[in-house]
């Protein structure tokens, strides 16, 4: 037996916004997706989040793990230096930031890298359970005992990103890496926080849980019912077993 990924991709304005600042890869071809989202109330998030998709949608097929990791590590770098860069042609003030997380993936065992607070889920005999670890004001908040985890999603500042491609220093920039192994039947989400702080995880379970021709479309579609207040996108990505041939 051996184990293939398919994977289905979907983005949306949003019934409030008047452009989408998102962007995903879906590159089953390479073993890469990903979904950026361009840093909210920031000058061009959209130039931010279309850099990273861009620029992962090159990456060279035929590359081991070892390798691919390393070339998406120095390219979301190279971006992340390009976006200072422009941010300090335009003014003192300015940033051009974009969330992002990425999953590549080779057979069945993956690695996940992110940085700020758009997320990658995993689905498991119908258990849903968050894979990355938002880099947030109100998740700095929820570890320091000051606010209790099911008042982040509410808090007046929960659209504060403490780490982004594009923000802060470039020596203390960094992707967070989590690594594991997909079984048959299981799905891995990546989304944008227009989806996971508008549709509650027992929903976004349920959605991924049902067999469907497009997951990714019908929760984008869950998000909208539910009047999201932000641009959302959705990857998912499922592991299936295949009878090798003899």
């Amino acid at each position: 037996m051996t184990v293939v990924l398919h994977s289905w991709a979907a983005s949306d304005t949003g019934p409030t916004r008047s452009h989408n600042e998102d962007a995903f890869v879906d590159r089953p071809d390479l073993g890469v997706w990903a979904v950026a989202d361009g840093a909210g109330g920031h000058d061009a998030g959209e130039v931010a989040s279309g850099m990273i998709a861009e620029t992962l949608g090159e990456i060279p097929a035929g590359l081991s793990a070892a390798e691919a990791l390393i070339e998406i590590r120095d390219r979301i770098g190279a971006v992340h230096a390009a976006l200072l860069a422009e941010a300090a042609s335009r003014g003192p003030e300015v940033i051009i930031a974009s969330t992002a997380v990425i999953v590549c993936a080779r057979g069945d065992h993956f690695a996940c890298l992110w940085v700020g607070d758009s997320r990658a889920y995993l689905l498991s005999d119908g258990t849903l359970s968050q894979i990355t670890r938002d880099h947030s004001l109100v998740q700095e908040l929820v570890d320091a005992g000051q606010l209790a985890p099911e008042a982040a999603e509410s808090h007046p500042h929960a659209n504060i990103v403490t780490r982004a491609v594009g923000a802060g220093e470039m020596e203390e920039f960094a992707l967070d890496k989590v690594t594991d192994q997909l079984r048959p039947g299981e799905r891995l989400l990546l989304c944008s926080d227009g989806l996971s702080k508008c549709v509650p995880n027992d929903v976004i379970a349920a959605v991924l849980a049902e067999v469907d021709e497009d997951p990714a479309a019908r929760l984008i579609a869950t998000a909208v019912a539910r009047q999201t207040n932000d641009n959302v996108t959705a990857v998912v990505i499922e592991a299936r077993e295949v009878e090798e041939a003899e």
